[in-house]
């Protein structure tokens, strides 16, 4: 179904195009998150004009948003949000995670040692909203209160519903505080599923399945091997990423030489400009993340080394500060996006200290430009050998 060659490496960094449904991406790519159909903020003609070759849509979010079946109504997804490039969606195990462990542990994929040391006198942040168990899991609809299942074939079902070109397996994602046990058990419960779902997908869409274990190399051994050895399009690599990003950069070491290297490899969930260019040198192709839009809602907007961004910032100005009040600079004088070529930094903070709506969308379209433009530069970068110079530049090491 999917077609992906390797055009180029660098070291183990690569560049290559995927090509499914008379459609084509190329790699590395960062997918933005149309949550809900939407990439926040923007919309059709906006992808269009950035030259976005894929997005990832949620496929729990849209189940109960407004649902797979009014979806499939207007000709699926494509047709619904007028998006003609690769759309991917995700299972549902992540915001299942969202609403078991994440609120009971009150936690993300990776937890920091601040965080730790919270933890360590205290033992419940707050109630799970999920019951799961061999078969699937039973939750409380987060907008009504009511319960409801989702199961592997469910999954599935929905996915084809919504009519994506890429679908990934139900999995069970666990919290960077799961013991073994625990993970061990979940670990089986998602192998099982990506059988299940392998018999119930739609066949004209592509299938990722996800490889799980946590922070446990014997584990995140296990499950690379498993699937591998499955009839798979790709591979995405989710779950508790460790305590640290060291943690999350030995997963890789131990998961990607186990995993075929025609195929392609996401890391769900992940937007971190640093996470970024050291994941690439790892082999992966294929990000994911809300962090672009959310970030520009907040008042964060990406700037390049050029214009002051490094490591310890992120890569990002908060525009609310009163140094921008006055300031005749676009937000990136580097950034050829239509905003930055527009617009001054006294714009954008008069526009976000004024809470109005405009600020929303260029902070918006100027963070998603960003990073797609940047995956262009890396993707170049490994086409002329040059990735490690362009990383360091970047993050000074």
């Amino acid at each position: 179904m999917l077609e992906f060659k390797v055009e180029a490496e660098d070291c183990k960094a690569r560049a290559g195009v995927a090509k499914l449904r008379g459609k084509k991406f190329r790699t590395p790519v960062f997918l933005p998150v149309a949550t809900l159909a939407s990439v926040r903020a923007l919309d059709f003609r906006d992808l269009r004009e950035m030259g976005i070759e894929i997005i990832m849509a949620n496929t729990f979010h849209l189940h109960l948003k407004p649902g797979e079946d009014l979806i499939k109504k207007f000709g699926g997804l494509h047709k619904f949000m007028k998006f003609d490039g690769v759309i991917a969606t995700d299972s549902g195990g992540f915001q299942v995670f969202s609403l078991g462990f994440g609120m009971e542990h009150g936690i993300g994929k990776i937890a920091d040692n601040i965080f730790l040391e919270r933890m360590r006198n205290v033992s419940k942040k707050g109630e799970k909203w999920i019951e799961v168990d061999d078969d699937g899991i039973t939750f409380r609809n987060p907008l009504d209160g009511s319960i409801m299942r989702l199961t592997a074939k469910k999954s599935m079902e929905i996915q084809a519903k919504l009519g994506s070109d890429i679908v990934f397996a139900f999995d069970e994602c666990t919290s960077p505080l799961s013991d073994k046990e625990y993970t061990a058990k979940a670990l089986e419960r998602t192998h099982r599923w990506i059988l299940e779902c392998l018999e119930s997908y739609d066949k004209s869409q592509a299938i990722f399945g996800i490889v799980q274990g946590g922070e446990y190399r014997d584990l995140r051994t296990k499950s690379a091997k498993f699937i591998s050895s499955l009839e798979l399009d790709g591979y995405g690599i989710g779950g508790s990423l460790g305590k640290s990003k060291a943690d999350m950069l030995n997963i890789l070491d131990w998961v990607i030489p186990l995993l075929d290297e025609n195929k392609p490899r996401h890391l769900l969930g992940i937007g971190a400009i640093e996470d970024i260019f050291n994941c690439v040198e790892k082999g992966i192709d294929m990000f994911d993340c809300v962090s672009p839009t959310r970030w520009a809602r907040r008042g964060h907007l990406y700037v390049s080394p050029n214009a002051g961004g490094n490591v310890e910032n992120k890569f990002r100005i908060h525009i609310k500060n009163s140094q921008f009040r006055e300031s005749e600079l676009p937000i990136d004088e580097s950034c050829d996006c239509f905003v930055c070529k527009n617009y001054t930094r006294a714009y954008l903070h008069h526009l976000f200290n004024a809470n109005e709506l405009t600020y929303f969308r260029l902070s918006a379209y100027h963070n998603v430009y960003f990073m797609i433009n940047l995956m262009r530069e890396i993707r170049k970068a490994i086409e002329g050998n040059y990735f490690k110079e362009l990383k360091r530049e970047w993050l000074g090491y």
